[in-house]
C-alpha cells in the first residue's frame, strides 16, 4: 500500500513539474509579441491628395506606413484615383471620413439614422468600391460623433473609430490648457482591441515641440503602446490664413524618431487586430 502511494506521489510530482514547464513556455510565448508591439500610428484626413503623394519620397526613406481618411471621394479625379492607388500600393491605409464630411451629432439629430447613412455613409463607400477600395477605419468628421453613430458605424463593417485630442484648448482664443503629449493616457493605444480610439492633433497651432514629441514617443516604447497622430494638409512654410495643416519638417522629426527608438508604423485599422 505505501509503495503504491509513493509511485503515485511521484507521478504526481512529476505531472505537476510538467505543467509548470507548459505554463513557463506558454507565458513567454504570450510576452513576445508584447515585448515588439510599440509603435506609432500616424493618419491624415481630409482631401488633400496631391499634397499627401508628394510626401512618398520621406515615407519610403523612413519605411513608414500611415493611413490616409479621405472626404467626398465622389470628386476624386483619374490622377486622384491613380495616386491614392500608389499609396494603398506602398502599404499606406486608405480610410473614410465621409461622404460630404458632415457632423454626425447634428446629421443624427435632425435627419435620423437612416438619412445619415444615406448621405454620410453609402455613397462614398459606393464611390471608394468602384475604384477597388474598401475601407476598414473611419475618422469622425471634426470628432462629432455619439454612441449612436458609433453603432452604425461599426454595424457597417468599420474595424476602428478614429476621433480627436488636443493637447492644447482655448477659449476666445486664449489657451485654457495644455498637456504634455506624455500624460495623454487616451492617445496610446494598448492593444486592448478597443474600436473607438483619440489621436493627437500635430497641425500647425497645436504648440506641440519636438521635445514632447520626442518624449511621447519614448513612452510609447516604454509601455509597449502605439502613439496615435494626426494631420490635415502638409505644409513646408507657416500656413496662410484659413489653411489648416502641419510642417513637413515636424512630421520628419517624428519619423526619424520613431525610426530611432525602432518603433513599429502601424496603420489604423491594424491596432485591433493585434494581440
Amino acid at each position: 500500500m505505501a509503495y503504491r502511494f509513493q509511485k503515485i506521489y511521484k507521478n504526481i510530482r512529476i505531472l505537476a513539474f510538467f505543467a509548470f514547464i507548459l505554463l513557463l513556455i506558454s507565458s513567454c510565448q504570450k510576452e513576445l509579441p508584447n515585448s515588439e508591439q510599440g509603435g506609432i500610428a500616424i493618419s491624415f484626413d481630409d482631401h488633400f491628395i496631391n499634397d499627401w503623394y508628394a510626401l512618398r519620397p520621406l515615407f519610403l526613406k523612413y519605411n513608414a506606413q500611415v493611413t490616409f481618411f479621405l472626404t467626398c471621394p465622389d470628386s476624386l479625379t483619374g490622377s486622384e484615383i491613380i495616386k491614392i492607388k500608389q499609396l494603398q500600393k506602398d502599404g499606406h491605409e486608405i480610410g473614410f471620413h465621409g461622404t460630404v464630411h458632415g457632423n454626425a451629432t447634428e446629421m443624427l439629430k435632425s435627419q435620423g439614422p437612416q438619412k445619415y447613412i444615406e448621405t454620410e455613409l453609402e455613397p462614398g463607400l459606393k464611390h471608394l468600391a468602384q475604384v477597388g477600395i474598401k475601407p476598414t477605419s473611419y475618422a469622425h468628421p471634426g470628432g462629432n460623433h455619439t454612441d449612436q453613430a458609433d453603432s452604425i458605424l461599426l454595424a457597417h463593417g468599420f474595424k476602428i473609430l478614429r476621433d480627436v485630442a488636443q493637447a492644447e484648448r482655448k477659449l476666445f482664443g486664449i489657451p485654457v490648457y495644455h498637456f504634455a503629449p506624455r500624460v495623454m493616457s487616451w492617445i496610446y493605444y494598448p492593444f486592448n482591441k478597443e474600436q473607438i480610439v483619440d489621436a493627437l492633433m500635430i497641425d500647425e497651432g497645436t504648440n506641440i515641440g519636438e521635445k514632447e514629441i520626442k518624449e511621447a514617443l519614448k513612452k510609447a516604447k516604454d509601455t509597449n503602446t502605439a502613439i496615435m497622430l494626426f494631420g490635415h494638409q502638409p505644409f513646408y512654410e507657416k500656413p496662410k490664413n484659413g489653411q489648416y495643416g502641419f510642417s513637413v519638417s515636424f512630421l520628419e522629426t517624428i519619423l526619424k524618431e520613431a525610426k530611432a527608438q525602432n518603433l513599429k508604423f502601424y496603420t489604423m485599422s491594424e491596432l485591433p487586430g493585434k494581440n
